[in-house]
């Protein structure tokens, strides 16, 4: 691993629990801040303060940011880029609003098209996923206890030392788990019920675990679950840091009408339909 990725990858950690940190004042606070966008979709103060925080973080290596707040950059400017970092500084903010904890913080760097990095943080269990290509995907759980926040134990071998303290995924697979579907707990279409019931046809013993956030996708990469259909619309950067972490731990991310690899840095940010799923759990 070059010395830039190893500090690319070590800045998107520790902005990530940063950004984390300023997520849950927030959350654990009486004014959560909230407005609407020109959607309706909700977003709070915490959406605002995490963005700052990882924009100052990783604006410094040169490397374009993509992030719902540049959404309006045009594609002939974007379409120059051979990297770019992607970034959902609150990926769950309707499960923030209800307070269930199923949010996260998402820091991808995407090339050519393909994730390639990717950070997810989790704070209110205070647990984190991280992968590189040329690493694989790891988990660490109580960050805070192990010394992760303004910077990593472990001195200028601070990626090393994380990757020493965390656990490599997938985890060992349990046994005589039924096949398991994940979806949205706040995205529920008549499409993915479909689905599910056409999976309980095939595998006879299913289950389905609802979840918010690209939680459902690092499970996948767990291994605690099979598959994650997402049947409803998506933008890239609730993605993309999923997608690395699920492809270094090897899964797949798939399109659900082609099969083809979920790609980054289109004209439309948009992500059609797809599949998150074990190699060896296609089973659909």
């Amino acid at each position: 691993m070059t010395e830039n990725r190893t500090l690319w990858l070590q800045t998107a950690i520790l902005s990530a629990v940063k950004a984390g940190k300023a997520i849950l004042e927030v959350y654990e606070s009486a004014d959560m801040g909230v407005e609407h966008k020109a959607d309706n979709s909700p977003l709070t103060l915490a959406d605002r303060r995490a963005h700052s925080i990882i924009k100052a973080d990783i604006s410094g290596f040169g490397i374009p940011v993509l992030s719902e707040e540049g959404r309006d950059i045009h594609f002939a400017e974007r379409k120059q880029w051979p990297r770019m970092w992607i970034v959902d500084p609150l990926d769950g903010t309707k499960e923030f609003i209800k307070r269930n904890g199923e949010f996260t913080v998402n820091i991808a760097l995407a090339e050519g098209g393909a994730p390639t990095m990717g950070v997810i943080y989790v704070p209110v269990s205070d647990t984190l996923y991280f992968a590189d290509r040329q690493l694989g995907a790891f988990k660490i759980d109580a960050c805070q206890q192990h010394g992760i926040g303004e910077r990593l134990p472990g001195g200028t071998g601070g990626v090393e030392w994380v990757m020493n303290h965390a656990v490599r995924i997938p985890l060992k697979r349990e046994k005589d788990r039924p096949f398991t579907i994940m979806g949205s707990r706040s995205h529920a279409t008549p499409d993915l019920e479909a689905y599910v019931e056409a999976m309980r046809k095939k595998h006879g013993r299913v289950a389905f675990i609802s979840s918010g956030s690209s939680l459902k996708i690092c499970l996948v990469a767990e291994d605690r679950a099979d598959i994650y259909p997402r049947l409803g619309p998506t933008m890239e950067w609730d993605t993309a840091a999923g997608q690395a972490i699920a492809v270094a731990s090897g899964a797949q991310v798939i399109r659900h009408d082609d099969g083809s690899a979920l790609t980054y840095n289109k004209e439309n940010l948009l992500n059609p339909w797809f599949i998150v799923k074990r190699t060896q759990s296609e089973r659909a």
